[in-house]
């Protein structure tokens, strides 16, 4: 068992963090697919540009009720954007133990290996292994706004939520690319470990499994914006009272303001509907048990 299993974990690890692809990537605007600001911001645009013509058309074509039958679409995709962010966990968790296996005889005076996951040295260059998983990260945001089509097409919802947290973390993953930002090989962990569950979790829903009984997304989404504050209070200590410094501080501080404009969002969301939600029903269904016994005594 062991003799067949350990050549096949040597070949996941080349794979994974060896192989000449990864190690020599080297983000740039030349060799690197989408890595301009002009692919940047015409991308967005044309995906709220399309998701408003989308809602609207099926609005103005359809009954209010009427839903277009996707059949195994978004089960598939579900299923695509589990394995891809459980590849790009295994891969940048890999990626970063060789990465500071590699390069701290450069960085050991002045950090700690903890330390350099939420910190980068000053000069850090987008390049080598680490890197290359962030560029893999910020290429599936895209392939990750088709949920928010297939969500149109089959429940006919169009969410400001979801077209904003879409649009915002394909802005932040290009901005660690393009500024070497800090911190962002925690945040990265985090989030495709969350992402490998929730579109396992909607997988299972939409082949018919039935659900948690709890809000689970949301309850996920909630704990993956608490770890990125978590990530951001320490990138805070360790940039302003040690010494050397973090790269990419000003991405970073554009980014914490957007984390936090995404974090209140999901929470404002998160009391109206299950807070105030429960409330409301909880009296509505007081008022209908009053109605329904001045009845009987009438």
């Amino acid at each position: 068992m062991t003799n067949v299993s350990l050549p096949l974990i040597h070949t996941i690890i080349f794979y994974l963090s060896e192989h000449p692809s990864i190690v020599g990537f080297r983000w740039n605007h030349i060799q690197s697919w989408g890595s301009t600001w002009s692919f940047l911001f015409t991308s967005i645009t044309t995906y709220l540009l399309l998701s408003l013509f989308l809602h609207l058309s099926l609005s103005l074509l359809l009954r209010r009720n009427q839903r277009i039958p996707l059949c195994p679409i978004p089960a598939l995709h579900s299923l695509f954007m589990s394995l891809i962010s459980a590849t790009i966990f295994a891969g940048i968790l890999l990626s970063a133990t060789a990465e500071i296996r590699d390069t701290r005889w450069f960085w050991r005076r002045s950090k700690t290996p903890l330390q350099w996951l939420f910190c980068f040295p000053l000069g850090t260059k987008p390049s080598g292994r680490v890197f290359f998983w962030s560029y893999i990260y910020y290429l599936s945001r895209f392939i990750n706004m088709f949920k928010t089509f297939l969500n149109i097409l089959q429940h006919r919802r169009l969410s400001f939520f979801q077209l904003f947290n879409h649009s915002i973390s394909t802005v932040m993953s290009f901005l660690w690319l393009e500024f070497s930002q800090s911190f962002q090989v925690l945040v990265i962990l985090f989030t495709t470990l969350v992402y490998s569950v929730v579109y396992a979790y909607r997988f299972w829903t939409d082949i018919g499994f039935r659900g948690a009984c709890f809000p689970f997304v949301l309850n996920c989404q909630i704990v993956l914006l608490s770890c990125n504050v978590v990530c951001h209070v320490g990138v805070f200590f360790l940039h302003f009272f040690f010494k050397g410094g973090c790269n990419g501080i000003g991405a970073w501080v554009f980014n914490s303001v957007l984390n936090m404009a995404i974090l209140i969002l999901c929470l404002n969301f998160y009391v109206k509907m299950y807070v105030f939600g429960k409330r409301r029903k909880v009296e509505s269904n007081q008022i209908s048990r009053n109605s329904n016994s001045n009845s009987i005594l009438t």
